[in-house]
């Protein structure tokens, strides 16, 4: 279900001719939305990153679905993924958010059947899951759930249910697994002896439901058999055995179009199209599949739920929002990296020289004054000023700068812990007493005099992750 728009672009590209353009209008026929109720950036950018959420539901509906757990479930968040496209398209990251996180659900204003709007009133400390499917919360909901816990605002989502893994992957003919251990697990339905096989169908989705016989038994461990699953059809997506098929690829366009609702800026095969050949731009050796960082709620005596893991799940939101990659991919212009980079060496004056007004572009109200007041109590930095909210607001944090001032320039960015990215070379202005200063404006990104702004430049080590061109063994 992650990538199954790879399929209906190279349909896409088959489907000319006299019968091209009624099968593109079957195919829209085919496609289910519902709003986004303002929850998302308004759809991705061809020139921008692209975030799409990806929630797969554990609602029962379709053939032979109701025997997988709770027959009456509504549709909950059961499978989560915040699928993160760089900018310049060389790499992606796949964010699984457990379905056990405690998180805190904001209000969320939802259309209604009739076109009204119902404001469902938000909760703390719940299971992400709920999100979707708890008192009329719809796929809008979870978005908003998602930038509430990661900063991060979506661009789109996609919601699959339980057909939706059947279908894809019969389409494909089937995906290869690989299992280190025998499997047999009476609650998903998965019995399969330890090797490789190809599944589709029931048994695929008996796959990705297993949980009490992989790893420690519990939904982090189905995580990561997840995971390797799609990274497996992310390969067998980009195959010549997929590619050169017509009838896959007519296979891939109607079960995509059928087992798929999206939201409302999705809503036709021309925006999947598009979409689509952006995702078609990636390497899967540059996919990379990780998890939000969490440990086990220290509120429970028996772990049934987990929580962030501060020490690490900050940074893993930070890389994904400052768009650096999780993999080793080819590096950007190495010299504009370098002149760049080159603004933070040489000298730095003393902290009493550094002459700088201080204005708000987008960060708390307050945070002017009380950087302020930081740098010259705790600072030194005895020479500046509050000049109040800047023309217009930010999203990074910049200090402005005149060429002769470069000094204090390297001072004040090491003590604000400023990027070389963050430093603009440019003209002075004139303080309020009548001498040049640097201009310091506080954006988006500004967590709070002290809290320092530059951005990981890489994935913690620790972090556990893998590619999608690389085949595990599930144990």
């Amino acid at each position: 279900m992650l990538l199954w728009t790879s399929g209906t672009v190279a349909f896409l590209v088959l489907a000319t001719g006299v019968g091209g353009y009624l099968y593109l209008e079957h195919l829209n026929d085919n496609i289910t939305s519902v709003s986004d109720d303002g929850a998302g950036t308004g759809g991705f950018q061809k020139d921008q990153a692209i975030n799409i959420l990806l929630i797969g539901t554990d609602k029962r509906t379709g053939s032979g679905n109701e025997g997988y757990g709770d027959k009456g479930s509504a549709g909950h968040a059961d499978t989560t993924i915040l699928l993160h496209v760089s900018k310049d398209r060389s790499n992606a990251t796949a964010l699984s958010i457990p379905r056990d996180l405690i998180v805190d659900i904001p209000d969320c204003p939802t259309e209604q059947e009739d076109g009204s709007e119902k404001v469902i009133p938000g909760e703390t400390g719940v299971r992400f899951n709920t999100s979707l499917g708890q008192g009329g919360r719809t796929p809008s909901c979870t978005m908003r759930t998602v930038t509430e816990l990661t900063g991060i605002k979506p661009d789109n989502f996609m919601v699959a249910d339980f057909n939706a893994v059947k279908t894809l992957t019969s389409a494909v003919g089937g995906v290869e697994v690989c299992l280190g251990k025998d499997i047999n697990d009476p609650d998903s339905h998965l019995n399969l002896p330890k090797g490789t096989h190809r599944i589709e169908g029931e048994e695929a989705l008996a796959f990705v439901r297993t949980r009490h016989s992989v790893g420690l038994g519990g939904d982090l461990s189905r995580i990561e058999l997840q995971q390797q699953f799609l990274s497996s059809l992310m390969r067998e997506l980009k195959s010549n055995d997929t590619l050169t098929s017509p009838s896959k690829m007519i296979k891939l366009a109607e079960a995509g179009t059928e087992a798929l609702t999206v939201d409302s800026t999705l809503n036709s095969i021309n925006k999947l199209k598009d979409l689509g050949l952006e995702l078609g731009k990636l390497n899967v050796k540059n996919l990379t599949f990780t998890t939000i960082p969490v440990i086990d709620n220290p509120a429970e005596k028996v772990k049934a739920t987990v929580v962030l893991d501060e020490s690490k799940a900050p940074q893993v939101f930070d890389l994904i929002r400052n768009d650096v990659s999780f993999t080793e991919v080819k590096q950007k212009e190495k010299k504009e990296k370098a002149a760049v980079a080159a603004r933070l060496k040489g000298e730095k004056a003393p902290a009493s020289e550094v002459r700088v007004r201080v204005l708000n572009g987008g960060a708390p109200a307050g945070s002017a004054q009380s950087t302020l007041s930081w740098l010259q109590v705790e600072q030194g930095v005895d020479k500046s000023e509050n000049a109040g909210n800047a023309p217009a607001e930010l999203a990074k944090t910049t200090l402005e700068y005149a060429p002769d001032q470069a000094d204090q320039a390297r001072r004040l960015a090491d003590i604000m812990g400023l990027s070389a990215s963050a430093l603009k070379p440019g003209e002075s202005v004139t303080n309020s007493q009548g001498v040049p200063a640097m201009t310091l404006t506080l954006g988006k990104d500004f967590k709070g005099a002290g809290v320092s702004l530059t951005p990981p430049d890489k994935a913690p080590d620790d972090i556990k992750k893998s590619t999608a061109d690389k085949v595990v063994c599930a144990e």
